[in-house]
């Protein structure tokens, strides 16, 4: 196996990739060049420009990649892994293929099944950081939530990924924030506590989600929040609705980045929730190292 390799999470609008020495990174890139930038026919093309400093000193050296890379939409569709499914699973539905210049190349394929609110459900990306969760921090049961444009709310048991949901509360908050009125001809915002923390509160009288957004605007109007907090507020709406799906005193697992993980803890902290944070990019390596480790045991 070469020491050498190269992980990749593509997502919609992000692109982030890890160089590799065994299991740790020792360079990163991040662009804001996901899949919906990326012009059809392109991904090659688009993938050798970005690793094109690693490939030029390293050479050809094995890639990874995992998110929405293996969707409809990406270079490659990789049909989802079903529920339950183990690390063992994805491999076995891993996609591998070789590069145009010459690398060998997998895409991992996702993972698919109903929620507990019986509704079908997918994931890419995130069943990979549940497989680094579980590494890093082994227990017959783990429930984690993974904050983002689409959060997802899974569950393990003995490393198995047994069920998830998926909220859209980063996709719902840009939209409002930037496509409503609630966010129309508003100065610069500021991060407000007070206004966050009075939207989780809002969000957690039960109120219908459309009458609920509307206080964004009504409570501005009244002078109750300050224009410049409109969206600390509408944030706290949005996180403290999708946080009301957690069972009250639920211990969980907050995967993603610090700046994402300390809002969510500051919400959970005021809905009674106990959820410890964990580096995402942490839990996204250690998952791809490991099934890397598997996939290179396979006949590509």
């Amino acid at each position: 196996m070469k020491t050498h390799w190269i992980a990749i999470d593509w997502g919609t609008t992000n692109f982030r990739a890890f160089l590799m020495s065994g299991s740790q990174p020792v360079s990163r890139i991040s662009q804001p060049c996901g899949l919906l930038s990326v012009e059809k026919g392109q991904f090659a093309s688009t993938l050798q420009t970005l690793l094109h400093a690693w490939l030029e000193e390293l050479g050809n050296l094995p890639i990874v990649m995992a998110g929405m890379v293996g969707s409809q939409q990406g270079w490659h569709e990789v049909p989802y892994a079903p529920l339950p499914c183990l690390a063992e699973d994805l491999a076995a539905r891993t996609l591998a293929f070789t590069t145009d210049w010459g690398s060998p190349a997998w895409i991992i394929p996702g993972a698919n099944g109903n929620s507990r609110f019986s509704q079908p459900d997918v994931m890419r990306g995130e069943e990979v950081q549940l497989l680094g969760l579980a590494l890093l921090h082994t227990a017959s049961q783990h429930t984690a939530l993974l904050p983002g444009t689409h959060s997802k709310h899974a569950q393990m048991v003995n490393g198995e990924i047994t069920s998830f949901a998926t909220f859209m509360s980063g996709e719902i908050f840009s939209l409002l924030s930037q496509h409503s009125i609630l966010g129309r001809a508003l100065p610069e915002q500021q991060e407000d506590t007070d206004a966050f923390l009075s939207g989780v509160k809002a969000a957690r009288q039960g109120a219908p989600f459309t009458h609920l957004i509307f206080s964004a605007r009504t409570r501005r109007l009244a002078g109750e929040i300050a224009e410049t907090g409109v969206h600390s507020y509408l944030s706290g709406l949005t996180i403290g609705y999708e946080l009301q799906a957690v069972p009250a005193g639920q211990q969980a697992w907050l995967v993603g980045s610090p700046s994402l993980t300390a809002r969510y803890q500051l919400a959970a902290g005021e809905l009674g929730l106990n959820l410890s944070a964990i580096n995402g990019d942490d839990c996204f390596i250690h998952g791809l190292w490991h099934l890397f480790t598997q996939l290179q045991g396979n006949p590509s």
